[in-house]
């Protein structure tokens, strides 16, 4: 739908469309503990982008992967990390929970 797994530049999704492939995607939250604990998407993984490179083995790999962060940079800096690692995890949600956040979709604690 949205050319997941590709090795090119990284993709981008809006809030809305990671909404819209719901399930389809493993999302991963790479902020922090306390702002994980602030609120994160329901059913994300967890995984400061600190401790990315060490538990890659962590995110399932059958189905595409969508990092995000408070904004934005710090999924960057992921979707660096995996490419690096050989993953093919390209993908972030523009803006963050930030831009979540804006939309006024729902979050879990």
């Amino acid at each position: 739908m949205f050319g997941f797994g590709a090795r090119s530049a990284a993709k981008t999704l809006t809030p809305t469309q990671v909404r819209q492939v719901g399930d389809a995607v493993t999302l991963v939250d790479v902020r922090e503990n306390a702002e994980w604990a602030s609120g994160h998407i329901a059913g994300a993984m967890h995984i400061p982008l600190g401790k990315l490179r060490d538990k890659m083995d962590l995110i399932p790999s059958d189905k595409p992967v969508v990092f995000y962060c408070h904004s934005g940079g710090r999924s960057s800096q992921a979707i660096a990390l995996a490419m690096a690692a050989g993953q093919p995890h390209d993908t972030h949600m523009g803006g963050g929970i930030s831009a979540w956040r804006a939309q006024g979709f729902p979050l879990a604690n």
